[in-house]
């Protein structure tokens, strides 16, 4: 599965911002989907993560209650939905995607380009 993040940009603390995360291929709705962030000289981390169905959903302690993350096997897209932002946020976020949940947030097996999420204080 190929994958294509797009939606970043800079806002101001408290502001707001979705990601999309695009897929090709017939089997999105396989895929566990996931969003990973990395900040300027840190490693990459886990930030949210998405069951096929969309039932089930999953976040890093820091932004959970205000990032939601939500899919549309139809248009084979997941988005990350971004809430009151801060500072720390700032990093490039990248969307990926795995068969299995384990697998998806230890170490995907497919990743999108990253997209730039500047927050301004």
């Amino acid at each position: 599965v190929q994958l294509q993040a797009f939606g970043g940009g800079l806002v101001q603390a408290g502001g707001s911002l979705r990601l999309s995360c695009a897929a090709s291929g017939r089997t999105f709705s396989s895929y566990c989907m996931g969003w990973f962030r990395q900040a300027p000289g840190k490693e990459r981390e886990f930030v949210a993560a998405i069951s096929w169905g969309g039932g089930d959903t999953y976040f890093t302690d820091s932004v959970e209650g205000r990032f939601t993350i939500s899919r549309d096997n139809a248009k084979n897209t997941v988005y990350l939905q971004m809430n009151s932002l801060k500072p720390e946020d700032t990093a490039v976020y990248y969307c990926a995607a795995d068969p299995d949940m384990i697998d998806l947030t230890t170490g995907p097996g497919y990743w999108g380009q990253g997209t730039q999420v500047t927050v301004s204080s």
